[in-house]
């Protein structure tokens, strides 16, 4: 039986202006094009017949669909959703939404930490495989667009609760699929927005380029998970504990006491410390902490804003704070389901996901 996947390409990953400031590696949208046709070539022969894309100004979508064509090579329904194209967040987050309507069963998304948290944004049941086409990936992960292309199949092929058609009905969606744990920012008690990763207080007053990099605006960071293998803001928490994306709880650090903070974290410590940190590809940078320590779940933590500010939500200047204002987070694990590609292509290997012989007997 066939199923539906959605692909999601930022145009705009892998070119901000951190380029400028790091040794961050470009990835042009051709290449993109070229890892959204081995995707599709994969996803096609494990049983996706149906395959949408977000419109982008660069018409990745259209360009696959018309190479693979001349190469007659397409054997899926393909098509580019008839949305509008505005070049910003708000187009990943409206044909995410889009691709749950139509019922596609799996979202590959292309991009950075930015791109996967505007997709998380427009789904609530479908699950998200994240390729690190970025500047900072913690989030997604880099692999090849074909094995991505395959476990996107199988996964869209599986439903809550029930067996994966594709898997020979070995496998339930959660069995491959975490449920990821997010950031919830309110401002004066209203839900605003969300982070999959890090939220940063920076003393910043402006969007300007969105990217953050400048280590000595920042007055605190609160992250879901770290690590000291990650690059970005989640490093400098990463560069003194570990916190897996499975941990139920998160973690802050203190750059100082800029902001009036009430309520307190558990197991907080204190005293002065200085790490170095990767914050960007080859720019390590030192970073004082005055209190660093665990974040609780479902548990709200307050900051009463003293002058104006901005919070970068997974490493981009997103939502500005006004003198007065009441900021809360709250991290739990209303995440999007992510997908485990390693778990995924194993339980279909053991399946009989691969044999021929059961393909040729409708088995899909």
């Amino acid at each position: 039986m066939g199923c539906s996947i959605g692909i999601i390409a930022n145009p705009a990953s892998g070119k901000d202006i951190r380029r400028l400031v790091s040794y961050a590696t470009v990835i042009d949208n051709q290449e993109k094009v070229n890892i959204l046709k081995r995707i599709v070539l994969a996803a096609q022969r494990f049983g996706a017949e149906q395959i949408y894309f977000m419109p982008d100004s660069f018409q990745m979508g259209l360009r696959v669909i018309q190479d693979l064509n001349a190469d007659r090579s397409l054997t899926a329904c393909c098509e580019v959703l008839e949305l509008p194209c505005k070049d910003c967040t708000g187009d990943t987050t409206m044909s995410a939404r889009r691709m749950e309507e139509l019922g596609a069963g799996c979202i590959v998304v292309l991009g950075g930490d930015g791109t996967s948290r505007a997709a998380a944004k427009g789904v609530t049941q479908t699950p998200l495989l994240p390729i690190s086409t970025g500047t900072n990936n913690v989030y997604p992960v880099m692999v090849e667009g074909t094995v991505a292309g395959m476990a996107a199949a199988f996964v869209a092929q599986t439903r809550p609760g029930n067996t994966g058609e594709g898997s020979g009905g070995a496998f339930t969606m959660e069995e491959v699929c975490h449920r990821d744990k997010r950031i919830e920012l309110y401002v004066n008690g209203s839900l605003v927005d969300i982070a999959l990763v890090d939220v940063v207080l920076t003393t910043d007053q402006c969007i300007g380029a969105r990217a953050i990099w400048e280590t000595d605006r920042i007055r605190e960071i609160l992250v879901t998970r770290c690590h000291p293998a990650s690059i970005g803001f989640s490093a400098i928490a990463g560069s003194l504990a570990v916190v897996t994306p499975e941990d139920n709880f998160g973690y802050m650090v203190k750059a100082d006491s800029g902001l009036e903070k009430t309520g307190s974290a558990a197991k907080r410590n204190t005293g002065r410390v200085e790490v170095l940190a990767p914050i960007a590809a080859g720019l390590l940078q030192p970073f004082a902490i005055s209190e660093h320590g665990t974040l609780q779940m479902n548990r709200d933590y307050d900051y009463r804003i003293e002058e104006n500010c901005m919070a970068a939500l997974d490493g981009e200047r997103e939502l500005r704070l006004r003198s007065g204002d009441i900021l809360t987070a709250c991290i739990t694990r209303e995440g999007p389901l992510r997908v485990d590609i390693k778990k995924t292509l194993e339980k279909a290997c053991l399946a009989g996901g691969f044999l021929l012989s059961q393909k040729a007997e409708g088995v899909q």
